[in-house]
């Protein structure tokens, strides 16, 4: 019999993104929060209702990439994090300075000034910051969550046991298994889309 540890909340975060690209649990950002408020950056509703012109710094998962033909260079950018979308808007020369950061980041932070127009909210971007390295981290971060973990083929009131718990079906991969003290090297990967 092998004894693993329990894994942390953002690891069972991480696991859930590995396997199906998306999760029931927290927001991965959320559990960056404590450490994105200490860098004065805003949620992403907090960010969209603040007052037009307003400089705003804002960060979130990069779920859109877009930069159409007829927009002259200009990149829009969609992030999410725990509470919202934000779109922002990346001028060309910005775009030409921060290209690899732009087209690879899967968690950006950006400074710009809130524009709104006709409805539409956007954040034009002054300066953008790459957060991947701190995105990796969530699978060593715990938070609380208000469902129990478990099987999600279980039932709630179970006649018998479940016979595949016994044999270990369903359970942890090797990847789970620490060897040497050394964690996998994987994180969240948000399946973007790009359009260019």
């Amino acid at each position: 019999t092998v004894s693993l540890r329990s894994m942390t909340m953002g690891r069972e975060v991480v696991e859930d993104y590995t396997h199906t690209g998306l999760t029931l649990r927290q927001h991965p950002v959320s559990f960056l929060r404590p450490d994105l408020s200490r860098l004065h950056i805003l949620t992403c509703a907090n960010a969209v209702a603040s007052r037009d012109r307003r400089w705003v710094e804002v960060a979130g998962l990069v779920l859109v990439r877009q930069r159409p033909g007829s927009a002259k260079g200009v990149m829009f950018m969609t992030i999410e994090d725990e509470t919202a979308h934000a779109n922002l808007i990346v001028w060309s020369s910005l775009f030409e300075r921060q290209r690899r950061l732009i087209l690879s980041a899967s968690m950006i932070a950006c400074r710009g000034k809130l524009q709104r127009e006709s409805g539409v909210i956007h954040v034009v971007a002054e300066e953008l910051i790459d957060l991947s390295p701190l995105l990796r981290s969530v699978g060593d971060r715990d938070g609380d969550f208000p469902l129990q973990a478990g099987r999600g083929d279980e039932a709630r009131r179970p006649v018998t046991p479940d016979p595949r718990a016994e044999q270990g079906v369903g359970g942890r991969t090797g990847r789970d298994i620490h060897v040497h003290g050394r964690r996998p090297a994987y994180g969240i990967r948000v399946p973007t889309r790009d359009f260019r």
